[in-house]
């Protein structure tokens, strides 16, 4: 779980263009490759606070297809709403989700602005308790996956407790087939290093059901962690359903395991725009093409400068060719 301290460690290490300039965005020449290219909303938070339908609109007039909502929401279990408000408020922030819309109203912004939603962020506690109000408000919205983005910490100390996360996303995989759902793991920097002779990255790949649980790439992350996207997506084809891209200004790797934010936050100023860092997006992006990713969302976590991020990124997304 991240903490209040945590975030505020982490709004002092981000150059963080809360209060950005915003001038008049124009339409982005390009030729599509990836034909529909999303954006990660926690790109945006401040832009979508101040004026959600309105940047729906700049979205869509940019090029952006899709776009991919995270929590809490309404219907979240009350401890993540506690925990995310003072997390909230040491970033300038007061609202997440739906941004004080409801999902029928979320739906007609997306309509209005030929925008889809395929995926969204939760929490395992809503997940587990609230299952029948996610499943309604992803129908309303269009969802096909819903899933989390962070284990809890508790919850991964050991090569055990990665089986025992295993089995719970698939119950709750199982769960949510029933109600026409498929849920998603995003990775992060932990679980990518051997722990107790085994990876617990692979475990968790190994050891859940495909037809339950899918996987959401974050290539940032997955190198920060030691580990190589192109490989991964090779070893598990038609595993990772959905990515996350950012860039690196540097290859830079965790200390340790990633496992805590005293490494984790370090790395945040070390995020670039897509295509204007050292990795290599086009080789990632041509493997995960042919390798069964069918949702490509620019996702560079509260970008300083929101204007040069989605119109920079998304002139290299929708311009590379992500197979030949």
């Amino acid at each position: 779980m991240i903490t209040r301290r945590n975030f505020i460690r982490l709004a002092a290490a981000m150059p963080i263009g809360i209060a950005h300039r915003t001038p008049p965005i124009g339409p982005v020449q390009t030729q599509s490759q990836i034909e529909r290219v999303g954006l990660g909303l926690f790109t945006i938070p401040k832009l979508l606070e101040e004026d959600f339908s309105g940047t729906m609109a700049r979205l869509a007039t940019i090029g952006y297809k899709e776009v991919e909502l995270f929590g809490p929401y309404p219907y979240s279990v009350p401890e993540v709403v506690a925990s995310w408000e003072p997390i909230a408020k040491s970033i300038g922030l007061s609202q997440s989700g739906y941004y004080g819309h409801t999902p029928r109203q979320v739906r007609d912004i997306l309509d209005a602005n030929g925008l889809t939603s395929p995926s969204m962020h939760t929490d395992l506690g809503t997940l587990r308790v609230r299952l029948d109000e996610v499943a309604e408000a992803s129908q309303v919205l269009g969802h096909k996956y819903a899933g989390i983005a962070a284990i809890p910490p508790e919850q991964r100390t050991n090569l055990d407790d990665y089986r025992g996360i295993a089995d719970t996303f698939n119950e709750i995989g199982l769960a949510m087939k029933g109600v026409g759902l498929q849920f998603l793991y995003h990775n992060h920097g932990y679980g990518l290093v051997e722990l107790e002779g085994s990876i617990p990255f692979n475990l968790i790949l190994d050891r859940t059901d495909p037809d339950l649980v899918v996987m959401e790439m974050d290539v940032f992350w997955m190198t920060a962690g030691r580990a190589d996207p192109v490989e991964y997506l090779n070893a598990y084809p038609g595993r990772f359903k959905l990515m996350h891209i950012k860039d690196m200004t540097e290859l830079v790797r965790f200390e340790g395991d990633g496992g805590d934010p005293s490494q984790w936050i370090p790395l945040f100023p070390k995020m670039a725009d897509a295509g204007e860092g050292v990795l290599d997006l086009d080789g990632i992006l041509k493997v995960a093409s042919t390798t069964g990713v069918e949702h490509f969302y620019l996702e560079r976590d509260l970008a300083p400068d929101p204007d040069h991020t989605l119109k920079a990124s998304y002139q290299y997304l929708s311009s590379i060719a992500p197979s030949e």
